[in-house]
């Protein structure tokens, strides 16, 4: 890269943790950024934005720490700040999160002024090391990084009766729903768990049917940090038939959450090391269990879903959707494999996770359509390198474009969890400022 080019700042698209975080750390080793959010919340994203604090962190906030060699940051801050929910080994509400990350960027500018710009607006194109703006403004760069986080569901249409919430995470998308109001739910993971803490805490005394193809909940952690055990090397190569009743075996031995505490910090290079043909299997037979154990819920959540199903107002179910029908005052959807067994409810709400679809996203549809990218091979995103970087049709990395957090899972996988993105963020700073 030449001088020029070599003063310029790295332009990071999304304003949300990946890339907020980023522009923190870059910020750290003198390294200027432009932050780019379509709208003026720049730090927590979707999932830290939530004002509702019976929405709780996943994971124990003493693993939180959004700095990879700083790792009580989180804990040090609740401790400064909100000394009542300092506690290394609880849940905190994901607002006090959202909070940590605005103030962990907004001390980073200050400690290293001129080094971060926020830029609100809307990127419509990549031409280079360059974005182009809605308003036509071109922004030039040494480097381009998209950190877009987790995009909305995909799988319903909202309809013209409003009847259909097919995106649970836009503002009061739930307020319609009445406190006697039963609902159908697609999906049955964490989406599905905010979805329902957030009834609750409007007053909410109805029913909720919930439909996934597997109907598994997600597990909750367990009263303390599970250690990890070390796993056996005939569970960590050989047929994945194999790996399972090895991981089962240990699981009954030693507890299945601290057979999962040993998969944990070597799952990266698992996944990068399993052949395509592996990586499909895997998703096709064992993701949905893997999800439900790897990303669990607090317990204090788990004992709110218990108690839910102990009344009688969940019910889960497990099976494919034939059908998705609508009318004036109700959402029929229909199963197949029960002679047809239909569910009705006042509400239907999407909670099947991010539509994760390169081609579906104008700005990565049009990397695509130029040759500038490619999907993976399984079609789980855009196709990167083991450093991030986006490869062209031909397999070639580009050297001036990454991809960092959610969007990066055909790469690494663990994209979503902040112990997971914080190491990523390490490994990109490092490489921008080598």
């Amino acid at each position: 890269m030449n001088d020029a080019a070599s003063s310029l700042p790295v332009v990071i698209v999304g304003g949300g943790f990946s890339g907020a975080m980023l522009a923190a750390r870059l910020a750290e080793r003198d390294q200027a950024s432009v932050l780019i959010e379509r709208g003026d919340a720049f730090g927590p994203g979707v999932a830290y934005a939530t004002p509702n604090d019976a929405h709780r962190l996943n994971v124990r906030a003493g693993r939180m720490s959004a700095v990879a060699d700083r790792p009580g940051d989180f804990v040090d801050w609740l401790t400064t700040h909100h000394p009542d929910q300092a506690d290394a080994n609880g849940f905190a509400p994901r607002r006090l999160y959202g909070l940590y990350v605005r103030d962990r960027l907004s001390t980073t500018e200050a400690a290293h002024p001129g080094l971060i710009r926020r830029l609100s607006g809307a990127v419509i194109a990549i031409e280079g090391r360059a974005v182009i703006l809605s308003t036509g403004a071109r922004i030039d760069g040494r480097a381009v990084v998209l950190a877009t986080g987790n995009p909305a569901p995909r799988t319903t249409p909202t309809g013209e009766d409003g009847r259909i919430i097919a995106n649970p995470w836009t503002p009061d998308a739930l307020a319609p729903i009445q406190p006697g109001d039963d609902v159908l739910i697609l999906g049955a993971g964490l989406t599905m768990v905010d979805v329902l803490l957030t009834l609750l805490s409007q007053g909410w005394r109805g029913r909720a049917a919930a439909v996934s193809r597997r109907g598994l909940l997600p597990r909750a952690h367990g009263p303390h940090h599970d250690a990890p055990i070390d796993l056996p090397p005939e569970a960590l190569s050989g047929p994945l038939s194999q790996r399972l009743a090895v991981a089962r075996r240990l699981a009954r031995a030693h507890g299945w959450r601290r057979v999962m505490e040993g998969y944990r910090p070597i799952t990266l290079d698992l996944w990068q090391a399993a052949p395509s043909a592996e990586r499909a299997r895997f998703l096709r037979h064992l993701r949905p269990w893997w999800d439900v154990h790897r990303h669990r819920i607090a317990p204090e959540i788990a004992a709110e879903l218990d108690r839910l199903f102990h009344d009688n107002r969940l019910t889960v179910r497990a099976g494919r959707i034939l059908d998705v029908e609508a009318s004036a005052d109700r959402v029929t959807v229909r199963l197949a494999g029960e002679a047809g067994q239909a569910l009705t409810a006042p509400w239907l709400i999407d909670c099947t996770g991010p539509g994760h679809d390169a081609t579906a996203t104008p700005l990565t549809a049009a990397l695509i359509a130029e040759g500038r990218a490619r999907l993976d091979p399984l079609r789980l995103g855009l196709d990167l390198d083991q450093s991030g970087r986006v490869r062209h049709a031909d397999g070639t990395p580009d050297p001036d474009l990454y991809v960092l957090g959610p969007p990066a899972r055909a790469a690494f996988w663990e994209t979503i969890a902040v112990p997971d993105i914080r190491q990523r963020i390490e490994a990109l700073s490092l490489a921008l400022t080598a």
